[in-house]
């Protein structure tokens, strides 16, 4: 006979970062996200420097976010 538990099973999909549902890797979340492996933010919605000082990670950082500040993501603003 094969054991099977009776308990709730919820999926979690915690490849997709939960600002912007990009893809981000199991790696990226070990190492930038917070204590239950989870990307806030990612690089596709954040800049490396917020990332590294642990936007990833939920915290809130006090240089700028690229969403509120044009030109912060490495391009120009659109003004």
């Amino acid at each position: 006979m094969v054991g099977l538990s009776t308990g709730l099973w919820t999926p979690t999909d915690r490849s997709t970062c939960l600002h912007c549902g990009a893809h981000v890797t199991d790696r990226f979340r070990r190492v930038f996200g917070d204590d239950r492996d989870r990307a806030h933010r990612c690089g596709e919605c954040d800049s490396y420097a917020r990332l590294s000082r642990g936007s990833a990670a939920g915290k809130d950082i006090a240089s700028p976010d690229p969403e509120t500040s044009p030109g912060r993501h490495g391009g120009e603003s659109d003004v």
